[in-house]
């Protein structure tokens, strides 16, 4: 983990501008946070009431030493707490996740919360690039995906067939990132997304639970039809930031470390993730020569975001 010490040099080296993180108390959120002030970065820290309560106080916590970081108590239903904390901004990221799970009765939610932060963003004049946080899940889900041969950044998941198998979580993500482009275009905004596939990292187990359990819906058939991917969420958040800083990104970027298409690694998956998920006792993975799905999924696109920012 990187101090606080760390932080401090690096605003030393660096005189960056402020920006925005809403969601700051998401598991996503509050790690790009985290980047951004390594980076030299102010950064307002919006915080919904009904946030992680863990990673609440852990950015509570750090306003307490870190200078440039000032957090605020936003709704994303209040359009205007929402211009409130990116007055002055020249970035938002927005990072909307619902810590309490998801239904069918909060889809309506985060696609309400992430047309108001738009809009928010369209109405400050400092807002140069909106980085929207966005899932795998918002393009994989669908009718016969497994004839698909390529899921790249143009795939959108079919949200009749999200409702008809109840995979709530993809189906807040595909209508609010599609009320979030819309608006964009609409207001003629700069915004890219960065769809992340399941996020792993430091304390996920107990500070995203709900909202991990939500994205592995339907886990046995993303697996079946190699569309199933995790990311490390360091790697996420750097990826958030480089979306930010290189002036030619456009559109979206599928983001992933690794697709899980065999049963070894399926099992390891599980295994960083106990005891959300359990095996059966004493289960050992034996069949080295167990099928192994297809890989359907395509991030060249990341690829190139990343190989072409390696200098920064």
């Amino acid at each position: 983990m990187r101090e606080t010490q760390d932080l401090v040099m690096a605003s030393k080296d660096h005189d960056k501008p402020t920006v925005c993180v809403l969601d700051a108390s998401s598991y996503v959120g509050f790690w790009v946070v985290k980047e951004l002030l390594f980076r030299g970065y102010t950064v307002h820290a919006a915080l919904q009431n009904n946030g992680e309560e863990l990673i609440l106080k852990k950015i509570m916590d750090l306003e307490k030493t870190e200078e440039r970081l000032s957090t605020f108590k936003v709704d994303v239903l209040d359009y205007h707490s929402i211009l409130e904390v990116v007055k002055g901004c020249c970035a938002l990221f927005c990072c909307l996740d619902k810590s309490d799970g998801y239904d069918d009765k909060n889809v309506d939610y985060e696609v309400r919360g992430a047309i108001n932060v738009v809009e928010a963003c369209a109405q400050t004049e400092t807002i140069e690039k909106i980085v929207f946080s966005s899932s795998l899940t918002a393009a994989i889900w669908r009718e016969n995906i497994c004839s698909q041969k390529d899921v790249d950044e143009r795939s959108w998941s079919d949200q009749e067939f999200c409702t008809k198998k109840k995979l709530w979580y993809a189906l807040a993500k595909t209508l609010s990132e599609k009320a979030a482009w819309a608006l964009a275009m609409d207001r003629m905004l700069n915004m890219v997304s960065i769809n992340a596939g399941l996020v792993l990292g430091p304390g996920v187990v107990q500070q995203n639970p709900r909202v991990n359990m939500a994205y592995l819906q339907g886990a046995a058939q993303m697996y079946e039809n190699g569309v199933l991917a995790f990311v490390d969420v360091k790697f996420l958040a750097d990826v958030h930031i480089r979306a930010f800083e290189d002036k030619s990104t456009t559109g979206r970027y599928l983001c992933f470390n690794q697709i899980v298409n065999t049963e070894e690694e399926a099992v390891k998956l599980a295994e960083s993730l106990s005891p959300l998920i359990s095996l059966p006792p004493r289960y050992k993975f034996q069949d080295s020569k167990a099928e192994e799905y297809a890989e359907r999924l395509r991030n060249k696109k990341l690829n190139k975001l990343v190989e072409g920012t390696a200098a920064y």
